[in-house]
């Protein structure tokens, strides 16, 4: 009896001291994911000239974060803080709160046309936010001058490419046919 209990001791105290010492071990093991800091919205429509400002949260506290709008004519955007201090530019970098939110204020061009897309990178992680999507909102018959009206003949390319390929495999079919024919007869 003494020889099973000495063997449960040992073994217990076996097992006491591989929990004690690879505890540590697992617990530095695990590395918690980084967060992708996400902004309140990914798209947003905006008229030409008009401005909207955009929150992203989830960048490490006081990170730099460095903003990117890329479009048609985003050399003419303006990229603002909160403040109103615009810079002529396509990008800025703005401090990111205790919290780790910023916001940007994004004022397109007079002439603005098409999407601009929104990038948020934080320069200390080069944690990147969901990108966000600007589409320039257009009037119904915007654009003045004369409606427009009938086709784009463009639009059409697909089916002359496509009639005349069965042409030319109808055509091909007639010729192979015809001597094939020619030579049966001959």
């Amino acid at each position: 009896m003494k020889k099973h209990t000495l063997k449960k001791a040992v073994a217990s105290a076996v097992l006491a001291g591989a929990l004690a010492l690879g505890a540590p071990a697992v617990a530095t093991a695990y590395t918690p994911p980084t967060p992708t800091p996400v902004p309140a919205a990914t798209s947003y429509t905006v008229a030409p000239g008009g401005s909207v400002t955009i929150a992203f949260t989830g960048f490490a506290p006081f990170e730099d974060v460095l903003f990117s709008l890329t479009g048609a004519n985003a050399q003419s955007a303006t990229l603002a803080t909160i403040v109103k201090a615009a810079v002529e530019t396509t990008t800025l970098t703005k401090q990111a709160n205790a919290d780790g939110s910023v916001s940007v204020t994004v004022t397109l061009p007079a002439n603005a046309t098409g999407t601009y897309t929104l990038t948020a990178t934080g320069t200390e992680s080069g944690v990147a936010a969901t990108p966000v999507t600007i589409t320039v909102a257009t009037a119904a018959g915007a654009g003045g001058g004369l409606a427009t009206t009938g086709s784009d003949n463009a639009a059409l390319l697909g089916l002359w490419v496509g009639g005349g390929a069965l042409l030319l495999a109808g055509g091909a079919t007639v010729v192979a046919t015809t001597v094939r024919r020619q030579r049966q007869n001959a």
